[in-house]
């Protein structure tokens, strides 16, 4: 434990894009890296639970202290290291350009690569470095060989640019879209392994998997889904802007065909960056949205010819994967989880408290949305932040219609006492 505990301390403090040394006072440095090694000597039990460490980690992180923000499904804060790593090279690349950002910065992708990969559980030669889900998905969305009366199997509920995207694919080449309706929350994987199946003719070529939906938290059985794809000959596309980094899984579990992802959500990466994940033999039969030299079509690479890049935001990656595996994925999920708990399980049993989230932790982990009686997401929302200084996400999508709420690790108990009496006040008599 001591040897692990010095290489803790010594890799937050020295190393490369985790040095904190350069704009954090030095005795706030070392009491967070401290409270990282402490952390990494409890069960994630026990440490989803340790107030005085987290607080000391929320040291890492730059936020107002005057405004709630329960909003970071959107986009998360980065830890002040990374910033620092996006700044530190940005001024590095503009002391000459075209010299630094492609003879050095841009020989960093691929240590970023691997990196990914690890946390991903697949080879980094099914990894791209891109900018975001949207990116990731449309890139597979739009590359895929796919012709006239061609199926494509979706929800409702999936995020609107996929939709979008497929919308597109259905104007222009006559392909069809056949759309499920969920009832949310739901706590049955078999319903929705059914309604997938259900719909799946001779002419089904794409299950479209969100893995969590982005209005509710909701968790769907993308594992289940992808086997159920994969036994019938079905290509599984899975969206995972909302679970990479923040549910404890591997992409390689999944058996998914691809999968596309944001890093700067739960990860905390800079924003602006994204991966885009595709099983190695299925490489070849995607077209790159940009074209790419012809010896690449085998090659992952070839969906990251976009011309010239922000060489300090991709670079920074590392620093956001290095914050987050000292936490650990599993000490982390725990307290994400346990943050949920903590303010949904208050305000739930209120007669004009709508959920729209299940709180049974398979179904659901930190993003929560519930509605109030009466009220439009909207009108709640603003409430929430005109009263209380609460940033949260208004969902009125299909049968939601309420505030999304999405703490991360650097939010406290105080935040959400403060969200819980607000959301029971707006809601009526509180308890």
């Amino acid at each position: 434990m001591n040897s692990r505990r010095s290489f803790i301390q010594k890799s937050f403090l020295t190393a490369g894009s985790l040095s904190l040394t350069s704009f954090f006072k030095k005795s706030v440095t070392e009491d967070v890296s401290q409270a990282i090694v402490e952390i990494n000597q409890l069960s994630p039990e026990a440490a989803a639970q340790d107030e005085e460490l987290w607080a000391r980690i929320q040291q890492a992180y730059t936020t107002s202290p005057n405004i709630i923000n329960l909003n970071n499904g959107g986009v998360s804060p980065q830890p002040k290291v990374v910033q620092d790593a996006v700044i530190r090279y940005y001024q590095y690349a503009n002391e000459a350009p075209s010299y630094y950002m492609w003879r050095i910065l841009d020989q960093g992708r691929e240590p970023v690569r691997d990196k990914l990969a690890e946390l991903a559980g697949c080879s980094p030669d099914e990894i791209a470095i891109n900018r975001n889900t949207t990116e990731a998905i449309n890139t597979v969305i739009f590359g895929m060989n796919l012709k006239k009366g061609d199926e494509v199997i979706l929800t409702k509920y999936d995020y609107p640019n996929m939709m979008n995207a497929w919308r597109q694919r259905e104007k222009r080449d006559g392909i069809k879209l056949v759309w499920l309706d969920l009832d949310l929350p739901n706590e049955n994987d078999d319903i929705i392994v059914k309604q997938f199946t259900d719909a799946v003719t001779p002419r089904t070529r794409v299950f479209h998997i969100t893995h969590m939906i982005n209005w509710t938290g909701q968790i769907m059985p993308a594992k289940k889904l992808c086997a159920e794809a994969r036994k019938r000959g079905i290509d599984s596309v899975v969206d995972g802007a909302h679970t990479f980094a923040h549910l404890d899984f591997k992409i390689s579990d999944l058996g998914c065909d691809y999968f596309g992802t944001s890093l700067h959500k739960w990860l905390c990466a800079p924003f602006g960056t994204g991966m885009l994940y595709i099983r190695k033999e299925k490489i070849k039969d995607i077209w790159p949205l940009l074209a790419s030299p012809e010896d690449q079509e085998t090659n992952i690479r070839k969906f990251e010819n976009i011309g010239t890049r922000s060489f300090a935001t991709e670079q920074a990656i590392g620093g956001a994967l290095n914050f987050h595996n000292a936490i650990g994925q599993e000490r982390k999920g725990a307290r994400l989880e346990y943050l949920k708990q903590y303010w949904a399980k208050e305000v739930i049993q209120h007669k004009n408290i709508i959920p729209y989230t299940s709180l049974k932790p398979e179904y659901s982990r930190a993003l929560c949305n519930f509605g109030v009686a009466g009220m439009t997401a909207g009108e709640v929302h603003n409430r929430l932040f005109n009263e209380y200084k609460i940033h949260t996400s208004p969902v009125q999508w299909e049968k939601v219609n309420g505030p999304r709420i999405t703490p991360h690790v650097y939010t406290t108990k105080y935040d959400l006492d403060r969200l819980v009496e607000a959301m029971l006040t707006i809601a009526g008599t509180p308890k």
